[in-house]
């Protein structure tokens, strides 16, 4: 099996909003669902520097101190690897442009599980919303 690990990035706003990606129909991975932004991370590169990286391919944003959260392996149905989770709260002061997939959108978990959600994100969305940053 092919091995691919991955980098993850959620932003999310002072309203405790999260930033979902709706993914183009003609995506390779998950078309048409909603999921979280990153992916793969490159030889030599490490999971944080995927994550600035993909951050600014798809948002023009510049991360400035995104948080780990969660690291697992995986097993999917093309490849297995592992994936890397980060989280930073959304500086307005920068301006967000979509560089990939159809939309973008601010979500509460209650609105996100609403949507048609890749299984990534709908595992992650489990995952942090228990973690402390949104019971602050």
């Amino acid at each position: 099996m092919k091995i691919r690990n991955i980098a993850i990035i959620i932003l999310y706003n002072s309203q405790k909003k999260i930033l979902l990606q709706h993914r183009s129909e003609d995506a390779e991975r998950f078309p048409g669902l909603w999921g979280c932004f990153g992916g793969g991370i490159e030889d030599g590169e490490t999971p944080l520097e995927a994550a600035r990286r993909e951050t600014k391919e798809e948002l023009g944003y510049l991360l400035s101190k995104p948080n780990l959260i969660l690291t697992e392996e995986f097993k999917g149905k093309h490849h297995d690897g592992t994936r890397h989770f980060f989280v930073e709260e959304y500086n307005p002061a920068q301006k967000l442009v979509l560089g990939e997939g159809q939309n973008m959108m601010w979500l509460s978990f209650a609105e996100a599980r609403k949507l048609k959600l890749s299984g990534i994100a709908r595992e992650i969305l489990d995952h942090i919303e228990d973690n402390e940053i949104w019971k602050k």
